[in-house]
C-alpha cells in the first residue's frame, strides 16, 4: 500500500527541531548522576576541553569536559583509565550526538569513595555550606528533642540513657529510619523533612553507629548535606566514632564524636542544675528574710519619730501651701486663656485677609502654561529621536551583510564557522558550508586547482563551491 503524504494537521519535524526538542527533554528527564567505566578516544584540543568515550563490554557514551571544570579532576586521565565521571546528559544538536557533559571526573577502584569524600566536601566547603558563621546556636534548655537514626541501632539507646539521665524534662521524638544501604539517604530526607514539618522539636540529633566509609555513605550524600543547610532548626551530628567524619559532621551545627556526645551536646546537666537551684533558693531565702527585718526596724524607727514631731501641724501648714498654690494657679490659667483668646482673634483677621482662591487661580493658571511647554517639548524630542533613528537604519543597512549576499556573493565557513578565503583553507575532502543570500549550501571539496582570470561584471556572485 502506498504511504500518504502528510496531512495539514500533522506536525513534520526539521532536524534542528527535532534535535532541539531531544536536548531538552534528555536535559530535563536526567539530573545530575554519575557514571563508570573505561577512557577511550581521549582528546585535548588546544581550547583546553576534555573530550573522551567511557565503555564497558556492550556500550559507550561520549562526554565532553570543559576546561572551566578541571579543578574537578583528580589526576591526568588516559585513554584505558578507569573512571567515575559525574555530570549531565545532553544533546549535541549540530551532529544529533547523545552526549555527557561533565563536571568531575575521579580515578574508579580503590579509594575512589575517599575520593568522591573529598572531593564533595571541597565543593560544599567552597559554597559556604561549612562556614562558622551560619551555624546556629542551640538552645539552653530544650522542652522538645527529635532524633534522627534507627531505631534497632545501639545509638538510640545510648541516646535515650543519656537524655534521661541528664534532662528527663525533655520530650523525646523518634524518626526512625534506615541509617546504611539504598533507602537510607530518602528515609534520612523524610524523616527531616517530617521533623520540620511538625516543628515540635527545639533541636535535631542526626546519628548512627561506628562502621566503615561504606557503612557511613549515606551520610556522605550531596543531598543530605543541602538539605541539613537549609533546615530551620539546629542540627547535631552523632554519626560514628570519634575517629569517623562525614559530610553531614561538616554541615551541621555541631558535631558530636558520638551519638552519646550528641545528647550530652542537646542538654544542660539536670543534676547539677538542680543542685544549683536548690542552693540559689536557700540563698534567697536566707536574703529575704534578712531584709524583712531590716525594712521592720525601719518602720520602728520612722514609728517613734512621727510620734516626737506631731504631725498635724505639718499637715494643717501643707494644707495652706496647697491652698494658696490652687488660687495662683486658678489666676494663671485665666490670664493665658485671655492671651491664647486674643492671639486666635488676630489669626483670624490676617486669614480673612489673605484669601486663597486668586492664589489657586494663578497656580492653576502657571501650571497649564507649564504643561503645554511639556507637550511640545515632548513632541520635539520625540521627532529628533525618529529622525536619529531612522538614520541610523539607513546606515546599518548600508554596510549589512546580507546586502552584500542580496547582490550576488557568497560566505564559504569550515564546521566551525570559520571563513575561508585562501588556499590553505581548504583541502580535498573538507566538508564547507556556502551561505548566500537566503539558503546554506552544505559541500565537499573534490579538487583544488587555480582560478581562472575573472571575467565577471562586478557586483556579480562568486562561483560555486563544490
Amino acid at each position: 500500500m502506498p504511504v500518504s503524504p502528510p496531512g495539514p494537521e500533522a506536525h513534520v519535524y526539521q532536524p534542528d527541531e527535532l534535535n532541539r526538542e531531544v536536548r531538552l527533554h534528555l536535559e530535563a528527564g536526567f539530573p545530575r548522576l554519575w557514571v563508570a567505566g573505561e577512557i577511550s578516544n581521549l582528546a585535548r584540543p588546544a581550547s583546553g576541553h576534555l573530550y573522551f568515550t567511557i565503555k564497558d563490554a556492550r556500550a559507550q557514551i561520549r562526554c565532553a569536559l570543559f576546561r572551566g571544570q578541571h579543578g574537578n579532576v583528580e589526576g591526568r586521565p588516559e585513554n584505558g583509565d578507569q573512571v567515575l565521571v559525574r555530570g549531565r546528559l545532553s544533546l549535541y544538536e549540530p551532529r544529533g550526538d547523545y552526549q555527557l557533559i561533565a563536571d568531575a571526573l575521579l580515578p574508579a577502584g580503590s579509594g575512589a569513595l575517599q575520593q568522591a569524600f573529598e572531593a564533595l566536601k571541597k565543593k560544599l566547603d567552597t559554597e559556604g555550606l561549612f562556614a562558622p558563621e551560619r551555624k546556629r546556636a542551640l538552645p539552653r534548655y530544650p522542652a522538645c528533642i527529635g532524633v534522627v537514626t534507627s531505631r534497632s541501632g545501639a545509638a538510640i539507646r545510648d541516646i535515650q540513657t543519656t537524655l534521661a539521665r541528664r534532662w528527663p524534662a525533655a520530650e523525646v521524638r523518634i524518626y526512625a529510619t534506615a541509617v546504611q544501604g539504598e533507602q537510607a539517604v530518602p528515609e534520612l530526607l523524610t524523616a527531616i523533612d517530617q521533623a520540620e514539618r511538625e516543628a515540635r522539636a527545639d533541636v535535631l540529633i542526626l546519628a548512627r553507629g561506628g562502621g566503615s566509609l561504606e557503612d557511613l555513605w549515606a551520610f556522605n550524600d550531596e543531598r543530605l548535606a543541602r538539605r541539613i543547610a537549609a533546615l530551620k532548626i539546629p542540627l547535631v551530628s552523632g554519626v560514628g566514632h570519634e575517629t569517623d567524619f562525614t559530610i553531614a559532621d561538616f554541615v551541621a551545627d555541631l558535631r558530636a564524636a558520638t551519638p552519646t556526645a550528641a545528647a550530652e551536646a542537646v542538654t544542660p546537666d539536670g543534676p547539677a542544675l538542680l543542685r544549683q537551684v536548690r542552693n540559689l533558693e536557700q540563698r534567697l531565702t536566707l536574703g529575704w528574710t534578712r531584709v524583712l527585718q531590716r525594712a521592720w526596724q525601719q518602720v520602728d524607727q520612722l514609728d517613734r519619730r512621727l510620734g516626737a514631731h506631731q504631725p498635724r501641724r505639718w499637715l494643717e501648714t501643707a494644707a495652706d501651701r496647697l491652698e494658696q498654690l490652687l488660687r495662683r494657679s486658678r489666676r494663671s490659667m485665666h490670664v493665658r486663656l485671655q492671651s491664647d483668646l486674643l492671639q486666635y482673634q488676630a489669626l483670624q483677621r490676617r486669614l480673612a485677609m489673605q484669601h486663597p482662591e486668586r492664589s489657586i487661580a494663578l497656580l492653576a493658571e502657571r501650571t497649564g502654561r507649564l504643561h503645554q511647554r511639556l507637550v511640545r517639548a515632548f513632541q520635539l524630542q520625540q521627532e529628533r529621536k525618529q529622525q536619529r533613528l531612522a538614520a541610523a537604519a539607513r546606515a546599518l543597512d548600508a554596510v549589512s551583510p546580507l546586502a552584500i549576499l542580496g547582490r550576488g556573493y557568497a560566505l564559504i565557513e569550515d564546521d566551525q564557522g570559520r571563513l575561508l578565503s585562501r588556499r590553505e583553507d581548504f583541502s580535498p575532502g573538507q566538508t564547507i558550508h556556502t551561505r548566500v543570500r537566503d539558503l546554506r549550501v552544505t559541500s565537499k571539496v573534490q579538487e583544488i586547482s587555480d582560478a581562472d582570470p575573472p571575467t565577471a561584471a562586478p557586483g556579480s556572485a562568486n562561483p560555486p563551491q563544490e
